[in-house]
């Protein structure tokens, strides 16, 4: 009994993989959690403006840290901060000094060094090389992403100035502790790979690596780098997560034949102490197609102090020639203890190709009084036993009470655990928008694979006939659409003059054409610009004649549909083909293309890039969509109609900058990667997806209004890249559950830099978890409209 007791208190606690867009926690520079004895400076100007008083958003002393004299540009004064532990740094925040109005001193740029044990100092260098930040100014926080990250405890601000001046600063830190404790790796370095097919030579190299490059040797040693920036690479290793890398860059790889290998590839890891391990990691490749695959088998050797132990730990994996998926193979280390691990990984194929390693910990929790008792309780002491008993008895009864509960969660988690772990119990498990009845549910209610049962006829019918997305609409009836039930006019069919297919689905196309004569026939009132006699541009969806006759029917029923929409925002339905098959609706179509593609290839508006006629856009320019976007969703939600995939690829503009949202987003094989397959069936757009229409198949205006938000943010991004670009297609389900459960271990998406902080309340306000928190689109429209000068 007394063993059992023993072993139910020396419970494991685990660290996980660290995802770098949820790690943006304040380090405590201004609630004071870092305090003045961990603030030190190569100089202060006065003792009111010492380095306790960097501190942002504080107007303690004289408002701000500033060195001693005039700032020179040869000179590198510093701010220095100990954070006491290893940390993951994500984001760095400045302010000059503002005290109360009378200061004006700030950075024009400043540069960061760090430190992991204050002997040994690195410069802070970008994915591009580059060490200076941008400037900030008095008053106002200007935050920069650190991209790469930085794993430190010490950190140093170094501001930066081109002219002789006075310099002054405030400062945050963000991120969360590096639970790892790994100091360093040692590994050969990456190699070139010469692809068929493609012209540039892929550099599979780790190029934010911190330590030193042994070129002779060809080895790298004493630092971190991509193995432990949090970023996962893709499938296809020549997809980058990155914005302007190059191909490969998420990948460190090995071929087969690099001199002085034997077959495997050797790694030498170093931590800040003695750990006990659970398990190792690894991110690893799997495109057998070009030759790499994730290793066949790795043997680690521990060593806890001085020499090495003889006996390693030896894993083979399980290869896999079906799913080229990359994906983390964990590796079990038996929970030995060591301060260093030597691995070797041995190849299966001619490339091994890693983007992350971490390591899951086992440490004992702190021993509490009652486990003193228990383990004094097996040979009692006669002259104590009489004045402990009381306390005993207690203990007992409480370890009792413990275990009573963990049974019940035990019983529970068969019941629940396996549903939330991917999703949320079934309808029958509760309803509506009501929290399941989790003692209701059964085996056959879970998520099979990766759909509910329930939901796949909602979810299958999300797409539309021709792969567009259809809206949902409340109470309209198709059993018996026909000719007669269009408003539309009918078009003359060779006056369409193809061009371009722009997508495609189950029994139908969308197809780019030129309408010759267009604005002549749809008369006074026409929607279209005038182009002096010229043909527009307009998006057909075109019904194939083998169409099933529920096909026909769904076609003519969103040909109902969008007659029935006139609003400024939204793509409008322009006249029809339907006297004869193939079936055909004819819609606008923006010269602009889509508002996903039209960001991406453009920067925010800048000096820089007026000098270098670089595409771009203002703040202003964004601020406008985003509330023609909700304006257009204001006038669907007034009709209660849906649109269950609203995103930066649906949202058509002009030259102009006017925005239309649309609908076939879905439909295009350029987006394809934005959607999630469902047994082959049908795809969802899960990135943007509220959690009840992931969980329980319910799409509302509610949400409607969480993927608004996403698409907010990724105005603000300027599509840079996909919403939680981290997490694969399985770990944004797992996320839903999150968010149902509420918990407070939901992932939510980052501030864009770009994005200000009203803005991003306003975002976060979207993904509520409960619906009634939500805005409404009336209150969006409200709410975003005087941000834009009218």
């Amino acid at each position: 009994m007394h063993l059992f007791l023993l072993l139910i208190l020396q419970l494991p606690a685990a660290s996980g993989q660290i995802d770098p867009e949820h790690c943006r926690y304040a380090l405590g520079m201004e609630d004071g959690r870092i305090p003045d004895q961990d603030l030190t400076a190569s100089s202060r100007w006065y003792e009111t403006t010492g380095p306790q008083y960097a501190r942002l958003n504080s107007e303690d002393g004289d408002g701000a840290w500033c060195p001693k004299g005039q700032l020179e540009p040869s000179d590198s004064q510093f701010l220095q901060i100990d954070l006491r532990r290893l940390t993951f740094l994500t984001l760095f925040g400045t302010q000059g000094r503002y005290a109360r109005g009378l200061g004006k001193e700030f950075a024009a740029a400043y540069r960061l060094n760090y430190s992991r044990d204050g002997q040994l100092w690195k410069s802070w260098k970008n994915r591009l090389g580059k060490e200076v930040r941008d400037p900030n100014n008095t008053y106002g926080v200007f935050s920069n992403d650190l991209k790469p990250p930085i794993i430190a405890r010490y950190v140093r601000v170094i501001p930066v100035t081109r002219l002789s001046t006075t310099v002054c600063m405030r400062v945050e830190l963000y991120g969360c502790p590096w639970e790892d404790g790994l100091l360093s790796y040692s590994a050969p370095e990456g190699q070139l790979m010469m692809s068929p097919g493609n012209p540039s030579v892929i550099s599979l190299n780790d190029s934010t690596y911190d330590g030193v490059h042994e070129k002779r040797l060809g080895k790298l040693f004493g630092g971190l780098g991509q193995l432990t920036d949090g970023v996962t690479g893709r499938d296809d290793f020549l997809a980058i997560r990155q914005y302007n890398v190059w191909q490969g860059y998420d990948y460190l790889g090995w071929r087969n034949d690099t001199p002085g290998t034997q077959g495997y590839v050797e790694m030498e890891f170093v931590f800040d102490r003695l750990r006990n391990f659970t398990s190792m990691k690894v991110h690893s490749n799997n495109m057998y197609s070009r030759g790499v695959k994730i290793f066949s088998s790795v043997s680690c050797w521990f060593k806890p102090s001085l020499s090495w132990e003889p006996e390693p730990v030896s894993f083979s994996t399980i290869l896999d020639d079906r799913n080229p998926s990359a994906r983390y193979v964990t590796v079990p280390l038996s929970r030995r203890a060591a301060r260093s691990l030597r691995c070797r990984f041995y190849y299966a194929d001619v490339w091994m190709m890693f983007s992350e390693i971490s390591f899951q910990l086992f440490s004992f929790l702190q021993k509490p009084s009652c486990f003193l008792l228990i383990s004094s309780a097996a040979a009692p002491s006669p002259s104590s036993s009489s004045d402990k008993t009381p306390i005993l008895i207690g203990c007992l009864v409480t370890i009792i009470l413990l275990l009573v509960i963990i049974i019940f969660l035990i019983l529970w988690c068969q019941c629940v655990c396996k549903v939330l772990e991917k999703a949320v119990c079934l309808t029958a498990c509760g309803g509506g928008y009501a929290e399941p009845d989790v003692t209701q549910c059964t085996p056959h209610q879970s998520f099979n694979n990766n759909a509910p049962h329930y939901a796949e006829t909602d979810i299958v019918r999300l797409q539309g006939v021709t792969g567009s997305n259809m809206y949902a609409v409340p109470a309209l009836t198709v059993d018996s659409l026909t000719r007669k039930d269009i408003s539309a006019a009918e078009f003359p069919r060779h006056q369409l003059i193809f061009r371009e297919k722009l997508g495609e689905g189950q029994f139908g196309e969308v197809h780019l054409c030129e309408a010759e004569g267009l604005p002549e026939f749809l008369g006074e009132g026409s929607p279209l610009p005038d182009r002096d006699g010229r043909s527009v541009l307009v998006a057909v969806k075109q019904l194939r004649a083998d169409a099933t006759s529920q096909a026909r029917n769904d076609f003519l029923k969103e040909i109902k549909i969008m007659s029935r929409l006139d609003d400024p925002n939204i793509i409008r339905l322009l006249c029809v083909c339907v006297s004869s098959d193939p079936l055909c609706m004819v819609t606008e179509y923006m010269e602009n293309g889509d508002l996903n593609m039209f960001l991406c290839q453009r920067e925010i508006e800048s000096t820089l890039t007026h000098a270098n006629n670089i595409p771009s856009v203002s703040l202003s320019d964004l601020l406008h969509m985003a509330v023609q976007i909700s304006s257009g969703m204001k006038y669907l939600a007034s009709l209660n109609f849906v649109h269950r995939d609203l995103a930066t690829r649906n949202c058509l503009l002009d030259r102009r900058l006017t925005i239309k949202i649309a609908d076939f987003g879905m439909s295009r094989n350029l987006y394809s990667s934005d959607y999630y397959r469902i047994q082959g069936r049908a795809v969802l757009p899960i990135r943007w997806m509220a959690w009840e229409s992931i969980l329980l198949g319910k799409f509302t205006t509610a949400s409607d209004v969480w993927a608004f938000g996403v698409t907010l943010w990724e105005i603000f991004t300027l599509c840079k890249e996909q919403p939680y670009s981290l997490l694969s297609d399985e770990q944004v389900i797992e996320n839903s559950g999150e968010f149902f459960r509420n918990q407070g271990r939901q992932i939510f998406l980052y501030a864009p830099p770009l994005c200000p902080p009203s803005l991003f309340e306003l975002m976060m306000r979207c993904w509520s978890r409960n619906i009634t928190d939500r805005p409404t689109f009336e209150g969006l429209y409200q709410a975003l409209r005087p941000h834009v000068n009218q």
